[in-house]
Order: structure tokens, then C-alpha cells, then sequence
């Protein structure tokens, strides 16, 4: 806690904070933004969004009307953005009635939009990192058991402990602790802009299939390299799935 009593962990909406590092946005290899730093700005209270100053852009914006009005930062101007003979329609938005002086003259840009988004020399995954989550990864000793359909399928002392600010702790398990034999891959993937890009897998126990309840990184970002490889279970997804850490049932639907 700050010694205001404020919680300098959540972010209101509308708030701008100065980044830290380089950011830049690229789209099919050619450059569009290049700041250092970006200025954060958070829209919502999850997590940020850069904002650049109009000489960070390296490409030509041009007006395209008015957008929709945010809640926290008012309403918004649409901007094309044209990068070399190509035009990325509504890519860029202005706010110019934004509660922060310093967001008013700056431009944000859709992610979407734009293949490739770099910090420092880092590749960015799904949205902006904010400076205020941490995510740490810790060799644990507690016995994790995984029952579903009546079946033990999973049975480990070695967990990994993820944890991830504002959010509740994951427990990552080798697969030679697993019943891989139940599990079944499948094409879903999801993206963390601070683990990486995750695969899934449908457990099947007899009569039993549950799609997309067990995931794992095999390559995740330095932050989460100790779960590489690992497999984690989502009990929140299905009453038939039962996780008990150290004999205590966690994470029911």
C-alpha cells in the first residue's frame, strides 16, 4: 500500500503513467511507432494501453471520423494509417477530451492491427504489459491430486506454484505425474502477454470429456520458464473435474 492507503496495484480507468521501456509497432516489417517510452494508459483497470506522440509515428495518419466514446476517456477520433502503399482502416485513435492533459495530443493504436509489437527486444503477446503484475513460478513440495470421474488422473509432490497478480495460483504438474494417456490434444491456443502462447488439451475418464480443461506452455516468456513443459488442470470449468491441493478441494465452478 502507498502511504496514502491507496493501492498502487489497481489502476483506475482513465489514468496515464509514464513507461519505462521502448515500444514499437511494426506492420508486414515496416516500422509504424517507435517510442521510448510509450505512454501507459489504462482504458479499463486490467491492464494498459500505449499511447504514442504524434513524432513517435513513422507513418502517416489520416482522418476517418469519429469513433466510439470510452467511458473513462471520452470520445475518439479514428485515424487511417497508411504505411507505405498499404492503409490500415481505423488503426489509430486520438481521445482528444481524455481526463489526463498528457493523453489528449497522443495516439493509440489497435492492436490487431499491427503483425509485430516489440518491448525493447522482447516480442509482446495480446496487449500491453503493465508494470504493476508480477509473475513468479516456485518449485513447490505440496500434493497436488487431480480426480475426475472418480479416477485419479493426475498425482504429484512437485508441483510448480504459478502466481500472477490479482489472480489465484496455478499449479503446474510434470507430465510423468499425469495420466497423459486420458488426454487428447486439440487445436485451441490461447496468448499472455506474460507467459506466452499456451496449448490445450480434452480429458477423457470413461463416459467422461471435458474440452480444453488442461493447458501448457511449452515455451512461455522468461518469467514463466519453470513451467515449461508442464501441464496445469482447470478445475473451475467443470464440477467433474476435482483438484485438491494438500487434501484441500480448490478452484470448484
Amino acid at each position: 500500500m502507498s502511504d496514502n492507503g491507496e493501492n498502487p496495484f489497481v489502476i483506475p480507468a482513465g489514468a496515464a503513467r509514464p513507461g519505462q521501456t521502448r515500444i514499437r509497432a511494426f506492420s508486414a516489417g515496416a516500422l509504424v511507432a517507435d517510442a521510448d517510452p510509450a505512454l501507459l494508459v489504462w482504458e479499463n483497470a486490467y491492464f494498459p494501453r500505449y499511447f504514442f506522440a504524434p513524432e513517435d509515428l513513422r507513418a502517416e495518419l489520416r482522418p476517418a471520423g469519429q469513433g466510439k466514446r470510452s467511458e473513462s476517456l471520452g470520445i475518439s477520433e479514428l485515424f487511417d494509417v497508411v504505411v507505405g502503399d498499404r492503409m490500415l482502416k481505423g488503426a489509430a485513435r486520438n481521445y482528444p477530451e481524455a481526463p489526463d492533459e498528457a493523453v489528449r495530443s497522443r495516439f493509440t493504436l489497435v492492436w490487431s492491427a499491427f503483425d509485430t509489437w516489440l518491448e525493447e527486444e522482447e516480442v509482446l503477446h495480446t496487449h500491453a504489459r503493465s508494470p504493476y503484475v508480477r509473475i513468479d513460478a516456485l518449485p513447490s513440495s505440496r500434493h497436488v491430486r487431480v480426480v475426475a470421474g472418480g479416477e485419479v488422473v493426475a498425482e504429484s509432490r512437485r508441483p510448480v506454484v504459478l502466481t500472477e497478480t490479482g489472480l489465484g495460483p496455478r499449479y503446474y504438474l510434470p507430465r510423468t505425474d499425469v495420466r497423459m494417456d486420458l488426454l487428447t490434444p486439440t487445436d485451441t491456443v490461447s496468448h499472455c502477454p506474460y507467459k506466452g502462447s499456451a496449448s490445450y488439451w480434452t480429458l477423457r475418464v470413461g463416459d467422461l470429456e471435458v474440452t480444453d480443461v488442461v493447458w501448457g506452455y511449452e515455451t512461455p516468456l522468461r518469467e514463466a520458464l519453470r513451467v515449461a513443459g508442464l501441464v496445469c488442470f482447470w478445475p473451475e470449468k467443470s464440477a467433474d473435474l476435482e483438484l485438491y491441493v494438500d487434501g484441500e478441494r480448490v478452484g470448484r465452478p
